[in-house]
């Protein structure tokens, strides 16, 4: 086998391993493979754009790249894009920033604050946020997504969740699964393209854990990503700050996830390969 083919199938084979999830996803919610595979048609010649650099690449030369005829080359490039559900919001926002703040927090948990009235308040933080919505609007949403609780008698607002989860929010809940988990795979990708080292991506692997140690894992993690909310969030803030007293172009967006999958382990261990934590690029 050559190099190139012995690189074609390593390429083949990790994408194998990412449409199975794929699959799964589509399958439980009734996205049949005609569907998906007029997406996957349509990114590939979207890529093959991007990659030319130009919007005036030839058709024919799309077709070479991707495979497809120059019709279907035509017709996809004059088509409708479909857009990702709207994952940001107003109280996404807050959240985070009630999360992260020091004069918010204590010890790295949210603290009670004030309805109304000079920082630290719902209404101060409110409009750190945003200007276009009021504070009442922006309580009342926060209330009805079940994010908050306003005490009426001491006018005291306490948040009730340390992550917004939309559960009962189908689209936004896809929304996020594609802007986070997309976000990981360009980031990936591009370190297997380019030096290795443009993006942040790095995963630690243990097994020969019991379900009980799963659980108290999955504990360790989530006070993991309360201390880099809590550290990072308002260093971030500083930066964001900097740039604009500097009036550097504020044109980049960066994000920074954390995550977790437990599973049964595929086969028994052998006798000479015992239980380890393995860091994994």
């Amino acid at each position: 086998m050559s190099p190139v083919e012995a690189d074609l199938k390593a390429v083949l084979g990790a994408v194998g391993s990412l449409l199975a999830p794929i699959a799964e996803l589509c399958l439980t919610r009734g996205a049949t493979i005609q569907a998906v595979e007029e997406m996957l048609r349509q990114a590939f010649v979207d890529e093959a754009q991007r990659i030319c650099g130009s919007d005036e690449v030839a058709t024919s030369r799309i077709s070479t790249m991707t495979g497809l005829t120059r019709r279907e080359v035509t017709r996809l490039r004059s088509a409708a894009r479909q857009e990702s559900p709207a994952t940001r919001s107003v109280a996404t926002d807050l959240l985070t920033r009630w999360l992260s703040a020091p004069e918010y927090t204590r010890r790295g948990s949210p603290r009670v604050i004030a309805r109304a009235g000079a920082a630290p308040s719902f209404e101060h933080l409110a409009s750190t946020v945003t200007r276009d919505v009021h504070p009442r609007s922006l309580l009342a949403e926060m209330e009805r997504l079940h994010l908050v609780e306003h005490d009426e008698d001491k006018d005291t607002v306490r948040l009730l969740v340390d992550a917004f989860v939309p559960r009962g929010d189908q689209p936004r809940m896809l929304g996020y699964l594609g802007d986070n988990v997309g976000d990981h795979l360009r980031g990936a990708v591009r370190n297997v393209l380019g030096a290795g080292d443009e993006h942040f991506e790095q995963a630690l692997l243990a097994d020969e854990l019991s379900a009980e140690s799963i659980q108290r894992a999955r504990e360790l993690i989530t006070g993991q990503w309360r201390s880099l909310l809590t550290d990072v969030a308002p260093q971030l803030e500083a930066l964001m700050a900097q740039d604009r007293e500097a009036g550097r172009a504020q044109d980049q967006a960066l994000r920074i996830g954390l995550y977790s999958w437990s599973r049964p382990m595929q086969a028994p261990p052998s006798p000479d390969n015992t239980g380890k934590t393995d860091g994994k690029t």
